[in-house]
């Protein structure tokens, strides 16, 4: 097992934080969950300007996932087949492991979706928005916390506390507005195929689709 020496000569493991769509993934789950109940257009257009940074994301989540009212809980595994896995991505959680390292995912997606990603990949840490769903239909809201940006860079800071991982060797990988709470609080914020107001504020920027170019950054 290979891990990163320090000054002080001892070995320390990365944390890495990923977002979870356009970034761990290819695709945008609630657009695809929007075309499933014909509000695709909508929901892409509102999508956009919440990753411009344009509107609130809680409001702009809260917005999108009205338009799924009525939709029933199977729909939850036909969208989860249409899932594609970003390239690169197994290659940089393996480098991450190798090192000794921790890989998460906070998403302002939702665990229906993320979960069965987790196990697929692999992941050590995750968390996500809960659709509420009753009598096996999706009501059109969420349950608990929204996790916006502020959630987003207090999920980094409590793992980095749990596995003991200094901030300097933590890392925040994103792509939209709602990542920028994470990617101020890491030691490394990288912009991954990101929307403007990301590439101005992050430490490295990856325009290439593919997570493995990440790798030679890790700390």
């Amino acid at each position: 097992m290979t891990q990163q020496r320090t000054g002080s000569d001892e070995f320390v493991a990365p944390l890495v934080v990923l977002d979870a769509d356009s970034t761990t993934i290819k695709d945008e789950v609630i657009e695809l969950l929007a075309d499933a109940a014909g509000s695709g257009e909508l929901v892409v257009a509102v999508t956009e300007r919440a990753m411009r940074g344009e509107i609130d994301f809680a409001e702009s989540l809260r917005e999108r996932v009205a338009t799924l009212k009525g939709l029933p809980e199977s729909v939850l595994a036909e969208v989860y087949a249409r899932i594609r896995p970003s390239d690169g991505v197994r290659e940089l959680i393996a480098a991450v492991h190798e090192r000794g390292g921790t890989v998460a995912v906070v998403s302002g997606g939702f665990h229906e979706l993320l979960d069965p990603l987790a196990a697929e990949l692999g992941l050590d840490k995750w968390r996500a928005n809960r659709l509420e769903i009753e009598d096996g239909v999706l009501t059109g809201r969420v349950t608990g916390p929204i996790i916006d940006s502020d959630a987003k860079a207090s999920a980094l800071l409590e793992w980095a506390a749990e596995t003991g991982t200094p901030i300097e060797h933590t890392v925040a990988i994103g792509d939209g507005a709602n990542d920028l709470g994470m990617m101020a609080v890491a030691g490394l914020s990288v912009a991954y195929h990101a929307k403007p107001i990301v590439r101005e504020k992050a430490s490295v920027v990856v325009d290439t689709p593919d997570l493995s170019l990440v790798i030679p950054h890790l700390p």
